[in-house]
């Protein structure tokens, strides 16, 4: 099964034009906030319409503005789970996983499915609870049910863990990636959150500003983002304008240094990025004096800041994250990185 999206919606000030495709698993729409993630969503669903392209899911064609087709959300077969849950709060949990269930007339049909459902989500004997009575995470399970009891060929979740208070998240994405990996149609979770994107998803779209700047295996996409926004939405701290020397070398005027790289620089070489962990007192490569410049602590690590010797002085200084067991009694004279972890950008 897949999702095949090519859209394009102009709203103005924004431009949204994507052109992806998703296959069996999660697929993560990882970007900042207003870069046009759930409205991709929304134009998924149905809720908001393209000005053009093509929405196809699993062969069926859900929306082509060359063949006028647009089908109505109803008949997209396609689940949202929006940031709220958006439950009904006058109504009872299983009053709620019913209404997922309203083109069923079979009474038997509803009954067996909303038992299912219950049993799934672990919601026995919550059936009568209203959404205020429930906890957050059981809120999200009782959203997710009635979706599901519709069985939806695709689930669209938009930011699914921001309604919950922050010790919740870290149990609950268990909980969910578990529930997800069940469901075994394509999944498409939008999000902000690196760490959420690396827990839940096989794959990441990364989004700025409207467009699709890349589609990647999750560990892939962190092992070599290839752009700066996607090296900058995947955590790395320390980018700096560069330039090509030769297939191997790449010359960082900001930092003062030449980097040896594993992977050939292609020409449009924009920047180079270097992980905060990546830093060693052991490195043998990319080996350069430097300095001490600040320390922050945080409650398991130890960030060290630091000047290389030929840094400009109105350049940032760098990050260097390490465990607080591991900080070293002197601040070395000189780090080194190996020339597998130089982070090659390109836009």
């Amino acid at each position: 099964m897949s999702l095949e999206v090519r859209i394009k919606k102009d709203f103005g000030a924004f431009r949204l034009d994507v052109d992806f495709t998703a296959e069996n698993g999660v697929t993560a729409l990882l970007g900042a906030s207003g870069c046009g993630k759930s409205m991709t969503l929304k134009c998924i669903a149905g809720i908001e319409k393209p000005d053009e392209g093509r929405i196809v899911l699993d062969g069926a064609v859900l929306f082509d503005s060359e063949k006028r087709v647009n089908l109505p959300p109803q008949k997209r077969r396609v689940g949202y789970l929006f940031q709220s849950y958006a439950l009904f709060p006058n109504m009872s949990v299983r009053q709620n996983i019913l209404c997922g269930l309203c083109q069923e007339k079979d009474r038997a049909v509803r009954e067996r499915r909303l038992a299912e459902m219950l049993c799934m989500m672990r919601l026995e004997g919550l059936e009568n609870h209203r959404p205020d009575q429930l906890s957050g995470g059981q809120q999200q399970r009782t959203a997710l049910a009635r979706i599901l009891v519709g069985d939806p060929k695709l689930l669209l979740l938009d930011e699914p863990f921001s309604a919950l208070d922050g010790h919740l998240r870290d149990s609950l994405k268990i909980e969910l990636r578990d529930l997800l990996a069940r469901f075994g149609h394509e999944v498409l979770m939008v999000t902000h959150d690196r760490n959420e994107a690396y827990n839940m998803s096989e794959r990441i779209a990364v989004m700025d500003a409207g467009r699709l700047l890349c589609v990647k295996p999750t560990k892939a996409l962190f092992a070599d983002p290839g752009s700066v926004q996607a090296a900058v939405l995947t955590g790395c701290k320390n980018i700096a304008p560069a330039r090509k020397l030769d297939a191997h070398t790449a010359e960082v005027p900001d930092w003062g240094v030449k980097l040896t790289t594993k992977q050939e620089i292609r020409d449009e070489l924009r920047a180079v990025g270097i992980r905060a962990h990546y830093f060693s007192p052991d490195a043998r490569q990319n080996r350069f004096p430097v300095r001490f410049a600040e320390e922050m602590e945080e409650p398991f690590e130890t960030i060290l800041q630091f000047r290389y010797e030929g840094q400009k002085e109105d350049s940032p200084p760098i990050w260097w994250r390490l465990p607080k067991d591991k900080k070293p009694q002197r601040f070395p004279e000189e780090l080194g990185v190996a020339a597998v972890n130089i982070l090659l950008l390109y836009e």
